[in-house]
């Protein structure tokens, strides 16, 4: 099973997806939906990796070993708020049931007027998040997306909505060319809101506990927050079956700051916070896991990595002898021969 997400194609490519566009704009979402059960068939039977990601990933957060009904769900609920993703983009809102929770700490974050980085991750529909401009009118909201990976997903949103993907800031671009495209949306008051769950090849990560075991989660949208001080509020869109879905905003920290000779100490503290309200929501909503791959293996590493962190540091431990806590240990996420 690949350990990296970027290796797996995209289900169904750009044919499936304008497919269920017709079939949902002009035979409407309840036909839709019927036609999710031969998909989630289709996908069962050709996406052996998945399947197995699925099978282990539920075994886990269900506390018991998963079958494959367990796993037909699983997949059927990636099929559903994919397909809502279709009426959400075109501003069709008024379709679904959306409770909020933590709008009041989001709204007063976003009212000081100097940014907002919004951490989601792939759990629920991010998509959904959209419904904040029925609640919030105004509300500029722009959201980092990997296009070259994402290519049928990218063109059905020019296709749809224009006007949004004309905001999206491309994650594929370099490091300081995507840190200068927050920046600037920032400085305009925006909300930007990106996926902090996964990790790139060679990108440095931090394996925290999740589950119950060590998982990598990437480094560098924390280390982003910390240089642009800008304040962190993490946000859940989790799909609750039929129409409903349910918006969660938890503030996370006014503005990152990592002291010199303790920072890896403190941003394992923050990622450690993360992922476990990640594992928190994930509990409560385990059919909304959408990383269907291998999140917790990773290559075997080199115990002291000589690449350089940012500043300087080297990526094994905090300057100054700070430990990084027991469990914890700065990595880089390989893309060869899984363990």
């Amino acid at each position: 099973m690949s350990v990296d997400w970027k290796q797996r194609p995209e289900g169904g490519g750009r044919l499936a997806v304008w497919i269920m566009q017709a079939i949902a704009r002009h035979g409407g979402r309840p036909l839709a939906r019927l036609l999710l059960y031969p998909v989630s068939l289709y996908f069962l039977l050709r996406r052996g990796p998945e399947r197995r990601a699925s099978k282990a990933f539920l075994s886990r957060a269900l506390g018991r070993p998963a079958g494959l009904l367990d796993t037909a769900r699983h997949v059927r609920a990636f099929g559903a708020a994919t397909l809502d993703r279709l009426f959400l983009l075109e501003g069709r809102e008024d379709r679904f049931r959306i409770e909020v929770e933590g709008l009041e700490a989001l709204a007063e974050k976003v009212d000081e007027g100097r940014g907002v980085l919004l951490f989601g991750s792939h759990l629920g529909s991010f998509e959904v998040m959209r419904a904040l401009s029925r609640k919030r009118p105004g509300l500029k909201l722009r959201v980092v997306l990997d296009k070259a990976h994402s290519r049928a997903i990218t063109q059905m949103l020019d296709a749809l909505a224009p006007e949004i993907a004309a905001g999206v800031i491309d994650a594929s671009q370099d490091g300081p060319a995507l840190m200068l495209q927050i920046q600037q949306a920032a400085s305009e008051g925006a909300m930007v809101a990106l996926l902090v769950d996964r990790t790139l090849p060679g990108q440095r990560a931090l394996a925290v506990p999740f589950f119950g075991e060590p998982a990598p989660f990437p480094m560098a949208p924390w280390q982003m927050a910390a240089v642009l001080r800008l304040p962190v509020v993490l946000g859940f869109g989790l799909y609750l079956g039929g129409n409903r879905y349910r918006l969660v905003f938890e503030p996370c920290s006014d503005g990152i700051e990592l002291a010199r000779g303790r920072r890896d100490a403190a941003l394992a503290t923050l990622i450690r916070g993360y992922a476990a309200r990640l594992e928190h929501h994930a509990r409560r909503a385990p059919y909304n896991w959408f990383n269907f791959y291998d999140f917790w293996h990773v290559d075997d590493q080199d115990p002291e990595p000589q690449t350089p962190a940012p500043g300087g540091e080297r990526p094994t431990a905090p300057a100054g002898g700070v430990p990084v806590p027991a469990g914890e240990r700065p990595l880089r996420v390989g893309a060869g021969r899984p363990r």
